[in-house]
């Protein structure tokens, strides 16, 4: 187990996260996500095969889409976060990716009626321009972190919940509806993530930082972080929840 660290409070790097992948932060061992009752590649990858002409919204670092090769022949990406953008472009650029810049979900710089499949995993949307964006009969596929999710850090640290907290599938499916969309499918699930040491929640609450705990850093929560670490010394563990929903929509 990492122990803490007296040099953390002048570190707030920890891993150096790069992109938008947290398996990276995964494969160190130090959590677990508990498995969903489905699996967001395996419901996109079919689908994609049998379009040509796809949108990911908030590709991240380009991770996940970068795996679905070979790529419709239009094939865009949009990314919010600025630094992921460059990422993003390394990544997805020879694999003949247009990778768009946005600020604004209600904004988004792309021609109306552009794509047969629009996919989404863990980024905020707009519904209308979800539906602006997809041609007649085209498919829109999301993966959301609802307003529960992770709460406990909230809890454990003192901080104030996240003002997305009332985010989940019936708001998302009305939003969808009230676009003109038709929901195709539509689960919802609370399960667990596990953390098993505090360098990897330190780590991890910084890449959520922008929607979990916005004022996060080692030095302000340093008290609430020992009293963790000290926990996780005898339980070995910490659980989080996991809050998950997944909706699949048509453009009738």
């Amino acid at each position: 187990m990492q122990r803490w660290k007296s040099d953390w409070t002048n570190d707030d790097s920890i891993y150096h996260f790069t992109g938008w992948d947290l398996g990276t932060l995964a494969k160190y061992g130090g959590m677990q996500e508990f498995p969903l009752p489905w699996n967001y590649a395996h419901i996109v990858m079919p689908r994609l095969r049998q379009v040509d002409s796809l949108l990911d919204m908030g590709t991240g670092g380009g991770e996940f889409l970068s795996k679905c090769t070979p790529l419709p022949a239009c094939t865009y990406a949009t990314e919010g976060y600025e630094p992921n953008v460059e990422v993003a472009r390394t990544l997805l650029g020879p694999l003949g990716v247009n990778v768009v810049p946005f600020s604004d979900d209600e904004h988004i710089p792309i021609p109306s009626e552009h794509f047969q499949m629009i996919i989404n995993r863990h980024d905020s949307f707009n519904a209308s321009e979800v539906a602006r964006m997809l041609k007649k009969g085209g498919t829109f596929v999301t993966q959301q972190a609802g307003g529960h999710n992770d709460l406990e850090f909230n809890d454990w640290l003192g901080a104030p919940y996240p003002d997305f907290i009332d985010w989940n599938l019936d708001t998302a499916v009305n939003n969808l509806k009230q676009a003109g969309l038709i929901i195709e499918e539509a689960m919802e699930v609370e399960v667990k993530t596990r953390f098993y040491d505090i360098r990897t929640i330190i780590a991890y609450l910084q890449v959520v930082s922008g929607w979990q705990i916005p004022d996060f850093s080692v030095i302000t929560y340093e008290k609430e972080l020992r009293k963790l670490d000290e926990r996780l010394v005898m339980e070995r563990y910490v659980d989080t929840t996991c809050h998950r929903f997944l909706v699949i929509a048509r453009k009738p």
